[in-house]
């Protein structure tokens, strides 16, 4: 199991970054090296994603197509898809100057006891902690441009 933390100041309100956390379309510019994008399977497909409302994505990975399809609570919880486990903590939190600080918490297990630990360790978590810092560093940048939501 790896666990990853990503730390992003935006100078923008923390209603604005929360917002456009659970933003669809964000979630889809900060993830299009992979061709990420949602699928129609009952869940929500555009706009923002409200409390216990589901999202399956569909992207390209290591040259396979996959699907995962998370629960929102502002954890999402992987129910189905690629990995054996996948939690993904978001947490915000105003700063004095009016900034806001952003924090992820991801904690994923591969699957396949002996080759998924190797996966991890060897792959997984750097490629993990580049798709976290591609997302959040288009939520930044969406933030702080001050232009409306997509």
């Amino acid at each position: 199991m790896i666990r990853l933390e990503e730390l992003t100041i935006i100078q923008a309100p923390i209603q604005r970054c929360f917002d456009l956390a659970r933003n669809v379309e964000v979630h889809l510019a900060g993830n299009v090296h992979c061709g990420e994008q949602t699928v129609a399977t009952g869940g929500v497909t555009t706009g923002l994603i409200g409390l216990g409302q589901q999202v399956t994505w569909r992207a390209k990975h290591f040259g396979v197509w996959q699907e995962l399809t998370s629960k929102i609570n502002f954890q999402d919880v992987m129910l189905r898809g690629a990995f054996k486990s996948m939690i993904h903590d978001h947490y915000f939190r105003s700063l004095p100057s009016g900034v806001t600080e952003m924090k992820d918490i991801f904690v994923f297990a591969a699957p396949l006891p002996v080759l998924g630990l190797i996966a991890e360790r060897l792959i997984l978590r750097r490629y993990m902690r580049a798709l976290l810092y591609e997302r959040n560093a288009a939520l930044k940048a969406i933030a702080e441009s001050g232009g409306v939501l997509p």
